[in-house]
């Protein structure tokens, strides 16, 4: 069974201005997510800033994103690391706090081979009991799951049940579809191709926009799933924009950006992030406004 289906918002973890998670307004952008029909939290993710939160902290914003969700949708908290260890304890502590499921990023940095990827996930899966959304973005974390090795695991690993694809290559993804015949859930990772994905049998989108586009993102996905085909590529298509200004710059600096230009208080990002560049600004907000979003 899916861990969910449609649109699930990869959460921004805001921060004030000394650098602190602010708790109190994540707190509000998660309500302000269930009430705008988002089908899933995923928390701690790329768009979470994970790879700058201590690990104290990393476990302190999952535990609060389930305990504020309190199972109205599922959360998915991100837990993945280059080192198996370190993904197996965080994996094991999301699960204590309540989690819904768990998203494993590829080892970054040290490359695991296929076969190191097969060893990695199958240990941290088998350390939990939680269905695991695998999470292939080789443009970050220069790894990529091939197909062949996404299916063995599938079929191998009871836990295993999903992939967040932000690969961006549609060929992989449909050879990925291909050789799975429906062993493996398949979600978008790249808000551009949510409709492609879909027509390949994807079950939802794992989302930056959903950020700023909540009921838009969501309507993407339900409308295709409802047989609304041309109404979906008509909204994913006008997406596409400003799908591209919240990529203008590595992500989520420009979706944190946004959010301020929106009234949000997502606060400054950490280092090496940096805030905006000055010069990208009106493009984001021009994009924000073009989609109907209003700002502050």
């Amino acid at each position: 069974m899916a861990i969910f289906t449609g649109a699930g918002v990869a959460i921004v973890t805001p921060m004030k201005e000394n650098g602190d998670v602010n708790y109190e307004v994540l707190g509000t952008l998660i309500e302000e997510q269930i009430a705008n029909s988002t089908d899933a939290l995923i928390i701690c993710g790329t768009t979470g800033e994970s790879s700058t939160l201590s690990h104290e902290e990393h476990l302190e914003v999952i535990k609060f994103a389930v305990d504020k969700v309190a199972k109205r949708i599922p959360v998915v908290a991100g837990t993945g690391s280059n080192c198996t260890e370190t993904a197996v304890y965080l994996s094991q502590e999301a699960e204590k706090f309540g989690a819904d499921g768990l998203l494993l990023v590829t080892p970054y940095y040290n490359k695991a081979t296929q076969k190191g990827l097969v060893q990695h996930f199958t240990t941290v899966a088998n350390a939990v009991r939680l269905p695991i959304i695998l999470y292939n973005v080789p443009s970050r974390t220069g790894c990529n799951i091939q197909p062949e090795t996404a299916v063995e695991l599938a079929k191998n690993v009871e836990n295993i049940v999903a992939i967040k694809e932000a690969s961006g290559n549609i060929s992989q993804i449909a050879k990925l579809a291909q050789l799975a015949d429906g062993c493996i859930d398949i979600y978008s990772g790249n808000d551009d191709q949510i409709v492609p994905i879909l027509s390949l049998g994807g079950i939802g989108v794992i989302s930056v926009l959903s950020n700023v586009a909540p009921k838009q993102t969501h309507d993407i996905v339900q409308l295709y799933l409802d047989g609304k085909v041309k109404e979906s590529r008509e909204l994913q298509l006008k997406a596409l924009p400003l799908a591209d200004a919240l990529f203008c710059e590595v992500n989520p600096i420009p979706v944190k950006a946004a959010l301020n230009l929106m009234g949000k208080n997502a606060g400054t990002l950490r280092g090496p992030l940096t805030d905006m560049e000055e010069k990208n600004v009106p493009k984001l907000a021009q994009a924000l406004k073009d989609f109907g979003i209003e700002l502050a």
